[in-house]
């Protein structure tokens, strides 16, 4: 049995409390299919969210089969399901590979078989086996819904809560949508709680709760909500609601919530004689035990009675719409949450497969694939001229004036262009990286909470994420380095310096790319991410210091925040004391060693993955 016992959830404005959830109280059985029900701002959704421990209750107790929620276990993940209102699936994949995933990533299987099995059971419970290999995009509203609800299915949740799963649709969809509730309540003695906006239907729950300003107006069998708000039709309750203050209703309804009561107990021990409830055997147990049977014989009899029960459930079908009176098992061990491996390769899987069905990104990066080494390529000439030298003796003669002439322009010609070819590397790298991330963790937000929500550990999504933006930088960087090698062989053709350069071209790659995943992982909202880290690389090339010095004074400040410096700057390292001295000459930037850009570019890697895991571990459900 689910407890609400004077609960409150508060926030602040203007420094004061003010109860979005005020004083709730109300008793909803195992196997109970309720509905709640108000106005628009009543605070529905708050309720469910903080039934499901989504917004932590300020004041009062939650209660589960016995369990303080708030001092003991909290729900298990696989103990609770939760539909909210926007689609939990992603439109590349086909639901057969929505639910599949699903159940990978919550449910510890033994083998693939067991696996097939509970996907089969799934689609065929929620109606969708004709549709297993459509993809989501192409799916109606109704069924979106149905494959909403299918995903939360796969652990055999005990509580079912489900946000708004109605909103949208058409009459007969919106139907068929509360009758598959109806019946996912009447199986394994599971409890099923719905918000919805619309009062029709109200007939197949067995209860409905209806707020008013955070408090409860009413709460008991759909029949009695006429007469109690003393109204000839449904659709003027709310009407009604608004006739009086929330305080007024709930003290009415507090003189009146054993009567209503009764009545629904009354009603369900009813449906428990008949067979058309099951409940678990430890809450049947429960009840024995309260009761004090007289005699073994009796105890039997009831034992006898449960059997036949279970029996006819086996055999009773779910996909029944008019199955109203269903009988069902009692409820199920729950089941086991994967390991964190499990979960990262499920997760790696899927990322993969979302890619490469996504037209549009997989073009993008080929483009900036090809393009990017290409621009580089059209300034390697510059960077291939020798440098002149000067000679050892130096008196001062006309055509020695000449020559050192000469030498000056070879130095500041390939100077510039060698540190340009090497700058606009790094920087289009840099680019690439917050392409790569931008939007890896905002662009899903409420799918990631959901399924943290569902017991996805955040080291496996984040595991997922570097493994697979690790590909990409490791493809990107390399491929720059080596295609525009083929045209501008790296000065004095340096193999060991070439080596150098390389790595700091997927140092760079990488920090740039992990930096915008911790962007993306605290930003709210993919269009604050995505905006963010183009400032970002925005503010590499001119903060760098390649193109023009920046005053001591703010260089200071800005150059450790650079990759592109610390990149540059130790790929420059890298080469010959020839072309560092043609560099040196362009340019007042001074150029740091080796090893302090490998230690900088580290450090940034680093901040970025580490902003990353904070950011998925905070709450972002809003």
């Amino acid at each position: 049995m689910l407890e609400l016992k004077d609960v409150c959830f508060s926030i602040q404005k203007d420094g004061e409390p003010i109860n979005l959830i005020d004083n709730v109280s109300l008793d909803v059985p195992r196997g109970h299919f309720m509905a709640i029900v108000g106005p628009s701002g009543c605070g529905k959704t708050t309720l469910l969210k903080t039934i499901a421990g989504l917004n932590e209750e300020s004041a009062g107790d939650l209660i589960w089969d016995g369990r303080n929620l708030a001092e003991e276990k909290d729900f298990d993940p696989a103990e609770i399901g939760y539909v909210p209102q926007f689609s939990i699936a992603y439109d590349q994949l086909t639901v057969d590979e929505s639910i599949e995933s699903a159940t990978r990533l919550r449910v510890k299987t033994r083998n693939v078989a067991e696996l097939d099995n509970r996907i089969d059971r799934i689609l065929e419970e929620t109606g969708l086996s004709a549709l297993a290999d459509r993809p989501v995009k192409v799916l109606s509203g109704g069924q979106k819904r149905r494959l909403g609800l299918a995903m939360e299915l796969v652990t055999g949740p005990h509580l079912l809560l489900c946000d708004e799963v109605t909103s949208g649709l058409d009459p007969r969809s919106e139907r068929d949508i509360v009758r598959l509730l109806h019946q996912l309540s009447r199986r394994d003695g599971r409890t099923v709680i719905s918000v919805t906006h619309s009062l029709a239907h109200l007939e197949l729950y067995d209860s409905i709760l209806v707020l008013h300003e955070g408090r409860v107006a009413y709460h008991g069998p759909p029949e009695g909500l006429t007469h109690y708000f003393s109204v000839e039709d449904m659709e003027e309750v709310y009407p009604q609601l608004a006739k009086q203050r929330s305080e007024k209703w709930q003290s009415s309804w507090l003189k009146h919530r054993e009567a209503y009561y009764g009545k629904l107990e009354r009603r369900r021990q009813k449906l428990i004689q008949e067979g058309s409830l099951a409940v678990p055997e430890d809450v049947l147990l429960q009840k024995k035990s309260t009761d004090k049977p007289s005699d073994q014989e009796g105890e039997a009899e009831e034992k006898s009675s449960r059997r036949k029960k279970r029996s006819a459930t086996d055999s009773a079908p779910l996909d029944d719409p008019s199955a109203t009176d269903e009988i069902v098992r009692e409820a199920p061990e729950l089941v086991r949450t994967p390991g964190v491996l499990s979960q990262f390769s499920t997760l790696l899987g899927r990322r993969w497969k979302i890619f490469f069905r996504d037209r549009g990104q997989v073009f993008l990066q080929l483009a900036i694939l090809i393009c990017f080494p290409i621009l580089v390529a059209l300034f390697s000439d510059r960077g291939n001229e020798n440098i002149k030298r000067f000679s050892d003796r130096y008196e001062g003669t006309l055509q020695e004036i000449k020559e050192h002439t000469m030498v000056e322009k070879s130095y500041l010609s390939v100077g510039s262009a060698v540190s340009g070819i090497v700058m606009f590397q790094v920087v289009l790298l840099s680019l690439m990286g917050s392409n790569n991330s931008a939007r890896e963790v905002a662009g899903e937000r409420m799918i990631f909470e959901k399924e943290k929500f569902g017991g996805i550990r955040p080291s496996a999504y984040l595991g997922s994420k570097v493994a697979f933006l690790g590909s990409l930088i490791l493809i990107q960087s390399l491929w720059m380095a080596i295609f525009v090698q083929q045209f501008w062989k790296f000065p004095d053709g340096n193999e060991a310096g070439f080596l150098d350069h390389t790595v700091f071209l997927v140092m760079v790659n990488a920090a740039m790319t992990f930096v915008c995943l911790g962007i993306s992982s605290l930003m709210k909202t993919a269009e604050q991410s995505s905006l963010l880290s183009i400032y970002l690389v925005g503010f590499q090339l001119p903060l760098s210091g390649a193109v023009l010095a920046l005053p001591e004074s703010i260089e200071g400040i800005t150059r450790p925040f650079i990759s592109a410096y610390w990149a540059w700057s130790g790929s420059i390292d890298s080469m010959n004391p020839s072309y560092r001295n043609a560099i040196d000459a362009v340019t007042e930037t001074s150029f740091q060693g080796a090893s302090a850009c490998h230690y900088l570019l580290g450090i940034h890697i680093a901040v970025g993955l580490i902003a990353s895991y904070i950011g998925l571990k905070r709450h972002h459900w809003d």
